[in-house]
């Protein structure tokens, strides 16, 4: 994770979780801008960078950070 922040026990299991892990632990703002990137770049199985989330996390926890990505996408839209 960004700015040293390690999981103290294990990786994020909710959207809760996610979400203070992201803007609490990391620092990183749940911006439009920010979030529509991350959802692009993890839709993407073929982006280096998608492969690399994949190999050190799983395919399972890469589709349940996307699908929380997504989730934020839709509060920040005003959609949830």
């Amino acid at each position: 994770m960004p700015n040293g922040y390690e999981y103290t026990s294990g990786p994020p299991t909710t959207y809760q979780q996610w979400r203070t892990c992201i803007t609490v632990h990391c620092g990183i703002p749940l911006e439009p801008a920010y979030v529509a990137e991350r959802i692009a770049i993890l839709g993407d199985d073929q982006h280096p960078e998608t492969r690399r989330f994949v190999a050190s996390h799983g395919a399972e926890h890469r589709d349940r950070v996307l699908s929380w990505f997504k989730r934020a996408h839709g509060e920040l839209a005003g959609w949830l």
